[in-house]
Formats: structure tokens, C-alpha cells, sequence
């Protein structure tokens, strides 16, 4: 049986053995683990029971991995992602005031597309319409606003009727506490431990024990009930005008998310084939499937993650990986009390400081010296947390772009679908103001 496992996922091909894709397994999920503890609390500003979230988080996660395992059989886990979950709680839920359960539509309708375009292999045509540039501006300015997020939830940063924002109360104990977690998760990361976000949101909830500010909850239980947000989804309120511009950025999300992702870990681990993706559109699948169970069970979109990288960089190679992190998600379902523990936005400031850390790597692949993409990628990296929302950031990058690209002479080097884009978006917002009544509020 070993046997027929281990050639079913190519150890020998592949130079790779059961221990190995074990312990590949166990870094991944220790680098991505804080998901488990961030997600719930970014959801609860949403409206969603907290607990429920947790246990979608796992089911939801160890699913996708499970299928990525069988059929894409890459070394790449999956779990909800961060930016995606943010856009879900901060900007349809908050800004738009959509109910959480017509959210979960849209996460389900977004999902339906993503599963038909990969289907009839129409995905790479959408990819190219969106310039590069872009792509990784997006990248950045959710990292800059999750990272806002997080020091905003912390007291890091206050509002301030002058100046709009000031540094927070470091006298308080809370603001205090999370600067320390950020520094020690800085440190962290700075030594090239694998599970430094996690150890992070720890060594943070520890000093909040000893502090007094966290209360001791226990750490093993029972898993929670899935009841509150089972099969919630409001499928039959996301067919409205309205519902279409958060259903295509919930869709974008995972488009790009995913192709990056699976770029970035198959290039790592040696495993592209003529620069193309092994087994690609099983992947993709996996990833659209995953995220709609997770919008069935109760979670914001499942997707690849890059942290991925870090099982790759032990000897990871095959889908035996995902399968273990899939185990491991499993397990940390009985270990509620400690997640709930652990959700204070003093505590998971490090992770959500650091993981927007992370995702402005991408600014380095933007080419500054070429103004024509510089300056559009620069407006929806900055247009993000200055309006507190990703969609009006995503925006004036998509609407920028081939209008300065057009007004500069080189109208030829944008692709036909992104002058469309461009021009739904334009229609769409000019309606909006002018539904608003001029308030300038879309």
C-alpha cells in the first residue's frame, strides 16, 4: 500500500520520500497556522460567530488541501486567504453594508466563475488583460492595508480630528504590548524561523497573559458548532447591479492570488515544466473548489498560499505535502479556547503587520522607471489604505492605467479587455456619485 502512495505521488521521479513530505507538511502549516487565529477575528467584524469561522477555517482549509493533494498533487496548501478576507469584512460587509450571508454569495458566485473559466481554459486570456504592474500593485496595497488594519486594531495608530491619524497611546498597556509582539516577530522572521508568524501571535498572547489583559480560556475542547454560519449563504441576494463589482473583485482576488502562488512555489521547487505549470488546471480547480466549500461551510475565499514556499525549501515536491497540512488543520480544530484566547487585535497585530510585510515584496517587480506603470501602480498602492478600500483602489489602478497609457502615445500596449474594463469601471463609478446625489460616496 506504502508503496502504490509513494508512486501514485512520484517519491522516486520526484526524489522525495514519505518523511521528507512530512516534515514539508509540518513547516507549511506551522507558517501559515496564524490563519486559524487571524481569520476568525477579521470575520467577526463582519458579523460572524467567531467560533463558527474557526472551524470553517480548518474544514474549509483541510478540504482544498486535500483536493489540491489528489488532483494538482503540487506541494501547495491552501487556506483562507488574507487580503481576500479583509476585502470580504472591511469593504462588503463594512463599507457596502452587505449582510455576511449575502457575502458568502458572492464568495460562492465568484467561485462558480472561477471553476467555469478554468474549465473551458479561459482564464489565461483574463490574466493577460490585466498589465503586470497591477498585478503587483494589488498586491502591495492590500499589504499595506492589512497592515493598517492591524496596527488600527491594536491602538497602534488612533484618529485624530487635525490630522487625521496620530501614533496611539503607548502608555496603554494594550498599544504597548502588540509594538512588542511586532518587534519580536521582526526578530523572528529576521532569524529565518519557519513558524515565526506563529510564534509571533504566541509569544504576544503570552506577554498579554502576564499582563493581565488577556484571560486564561483554556487551550483543548471540543470543537465548536458549525451551525451559525452551515449553508448560510444568501445565494439569491447577490443577483442585484450592485452585487457585480464586489462578485469580479472577489473573483480577480483569486485569479491572481492562485496563478502567483503556484508560479512562485512550482518555480521554487524545480517542479515547472517548459515554464508551465504542472497538472495546472487540476490546480486551479482545487483552489476554485476549495473556495467554495468554504463559502458553503462559512469562510471568506480559500486559496494557495505562498507560505507554501516554506515546506518547498525543506524538500517538499509532491501532493503528499498538502495532504499532511490537511491533517494538521484537522487537529487544530480541538484547540478553540486557545484560538479564541489569542484573537485580541493586540495579538494578531504582528501577523497581520508582518504578512502585509510580506505581500510589498512585489513592489520590487514594478518597473519605476517607466512612469506610464509606475505612476498607476503607485495610485492604487496608496488609494487603498487611504480610502479604506481595496475595490475603489483597484479602481483608479484599472482606470489610470490605459488612460495615461493612451495620453502618453502608447495606447497599442494595452490590451483590449483592460480599455473595457476600464470603461465599466468609469460607467460605474460616475453612477454611483451621481446615485449618491453628488456626496461623493459610491
Amino acid at each position: 500500500m506504502t508503496k502504490r502512495i509513494a508512486g501514485f505521488f512520484e517519491f522516486e521521479r520526484l526524489g522525495t520520500n514519505y518523511r521528507t513530505e512530512a516534515v514539508a507538511g509540518l513547516t507549511t502549516f506551522m507558517t501559515m497556522a496564524y490563519i486559524i487565529i487571524v481569520n476568525p477575528m477579521i470575520l467577526k467584524d463582519a458579523g460572524m460567530d467567531p467560533k463558527a469561522v474557526m472551524v470553517a477555517t480548518c474544514l474549509g482549509s483541510a478540504l482544498a488541501c486535500v483536493i489540491m493533494g489528489l488532483l494538482g498533487r503540487l506541494p501547495v496548501a491552501l487556506a483562507p486567504g488574507m487580503g481576500m478576507n479583509a476585502f470580504f469584512a472591511y469593504e462588503v460587509c463594512g463599507a457596502m453594508g452587505v449582510p455576511w450571508p449575502v457575502a458568502l454569495g458572492m464568495v460562492f458566485m465568484a467561485s462558480l466563475i472561477f471553476i467555469i473559466l478554468t474549465l473551458v481554459r479561459v482564464r489565461e486570456m483574463i490574466i493577460d488583460a490585466v498589465p503586470a504592474c497591477l498585478k503587483e500593485a494589488t498586491a502591495c496595497g492590500i499589504g499595506v492595508f492589512i497592515a493598517f488594519i492591524g496596527l488600527k486594531n491594536a491602538g497602534l495608530i488612533a484618529a485624530d480630528p487635525a490630522t487625521l491619524l496620530r501614533l496611539g497611546d503607548l502608555a496603554q498597556p494594550i498599544p504597548l504590548i502588540a509594538a512588542a509582539g511586532i518587534l519580536l516577530t521582526a526578530i523572528l522572521m529576521s532569524r529565518r524561523l519557519k513558524a515565526a508568524v506563529l510564534l509571533g501571535i504566541l509569544l504576544t498572547g503570552g506577554i498579554g497573559l502576564l499582563a493581565g489583559q488577556l484571560h486564561y480560556t483554556g487551550v483543548v475542547s471540543a470543537p465548536p458548532s458549525l451551525a451559525p454560519t452551515f449553508l448560510k449563504l444568501d445565494v439569491a441576494g447577490v443577483f442585484s447591479p450592485a452585487a457585480l463589482a464586489p462578485i469580479l473583485t472577489l473573483f480577480f482576488f483569486m485569479m491572481f492570488d492562485t496563478i502567483g502562488t503556484l508560479i512562485g512555489v512550482t518555480g521554487q521547487a524545480g517542479l515547472m515544466q517548459e515554464g508551465k505549470i504542472p497538472r495546472g488546471t487540476q490546480a486551479l480547480f482545487a483552489d476554485a473548489v476549495g473556495a467554495t466549500a468554504g463559502s458553503l461551510l462559512g469562510t471568506s475565499p480559500v486559496t494557495c498560499y505562498i507560505e507554501s514556499a516554506a515546506g518547498v525549501s525543506v524538500g517538499g515536491k509532491s501532493g503528499f505535502t498538502p495532504l499532511v497540512v490537511a491533517g494538521l488543520f484537522l487537529f487544530a480544530l480541538f484547540f478553540e479556547p486557545l484560538t479564541r484566547m489569542m484573537s485580541s487585535g493586540m495579538v494578531t497585530a504582528p501577523a497581520l503587520v508582518v504578512v502585509g510585510c510580506l505581500m510589498m515584496q512585489s513592489v520590487t517587480r514594478i518597473r519605476w522607471s517607466e512612469f506610464s506603470e509606475a505612476i498607476p501602480a503607485f495610485l492604487t498602492i496608496l488609494a487603498m489604505p487611504l480610502t479604506f478600500s481595496i475595490s475603489k483602489g483597484l479602481a483608479v489602478g484599472f482606470i489610470s492605467y490605459p488612460l495615461i497609457k493612451l495620453l502618453a502615445g502608447k495606447g497599442r500596449e494595452v490590451h483590449l479587455l483592460s480599455y473595457l474594463l476600464a470603461g465599466t469601471l468609469l460607467v460605474f463609478v460616475i453612477g454611483s456619485y451621481l446615485a449618491s446625489g453628488g456626496a461623493g460616496q459610491p
